[in-house]
């Protein structure tokens, strides 16, 4: 009996908090709305300390940011938003905008067609999106089997066998896009320029060569880091050592 009570009061303050903070996310958009921007975003952060990431709320803190004309914490922001959700076409549009506000207007790399087309693929559904699609390919798969073995016809066991081939092929190619999309939320190997700018060095100490400049809002990956120093690459190939103050991992 007072174990029964005592679950149903935890059940009951469970509630009670979830909807505090449901509230609290309600209150912080109706800010944004009235174009109390600062006040939304202390919210929108507060919430995100409480209950935790998503890429809705990630989305909402770097429209808040943008709107303050903070660009550098908008891109991060919207970055953080593309990881959990990496096929939102509000997130890239209004990452687009973001980044027309940047300094900076660095070449691309050239990347393989193959390449290109495979990241294009990968990003259609976030890790769990993948890992949904392959269990459900994998039924199929066995679905596909069974009428292959217990059918009474040719042509459904004709249709069932190359079905199951298809669905295998996919559960298998749905298990690698959610084992890569996984690998990305784990992996924090990318970041985004904080400071007004800052300049390349050749080596990891502020007499080292100059090498590049860059500014606020530019985003670059981190290869190493030494002594306060990151090693850093920009998507023109170039490789620079900054100060790791400099720079907000995303």
């Amino acid at each position: 009996m007072k174990r029964n009570i005592l679950l149903s009061l935890l059940f009951i303050s469970s509630l009670l908090c979830y909807s505090a903070e449901s509230q609290r996310l309600i209150e912080a958009n109706n800010l944004y709305q009235k174009e109390n921007y600062k006040a939304a975003d202390s919210l929108y952060q507060l919430v995100l300390e409480e209950e935790g990431a998503s890429a809705a709320l990630y989305y909402n803190l770097g429209n808040a940011k943008y709107k303050q004309g903070e660009i550098a914490p908008a891109i991060l922001n919207y970055e953080r938003a593309l990881k959990l959700d990496p096929n939102n076409e509000d997130v890239l549009f209004n990452l687009e905008m973001a980044k027309l506000q940047t300094k900076d207007k660095i070449d691309q790399l050239d990347n393989f067609l193959f390449t290109e087309w495979s990241k294009s693929i990968q990003n259609l559904f976030s890790s769990n999106g993948w890992a949904i699609l392959s269990i459900i390919a994998f039924l199929i798969t066995l679905a596909g089997i069974a009428l292959y073995f217990f059918g009474t016809s040719s042509s459904i066991k004709k249709t069932s066998f190359f079905a199951s081939i298809a669905t295998l092929l996919i559960c298998i190619t749905s298990i690698y896009y959610a084992s890569k999309q996984k690998d990305i939320l784990q992996t924090h190997d990318t970041a985004i320029i904080f400071a007004p700018s800052v300049t390349g060095k050749g080596s990891p100490d502020k007499a080292g060569t100059d090498l590049f400049l860059l500014h606020e809002g530019t985003k670059v990956k981190v290869r190493s880091k030494l002594n306060g120093w990151v090693e850093i690459q920009i998507s023109d190939g170039n490789i620079g050592w900054i100060e790791e103050k400099d720079l907000e991992i995303i």
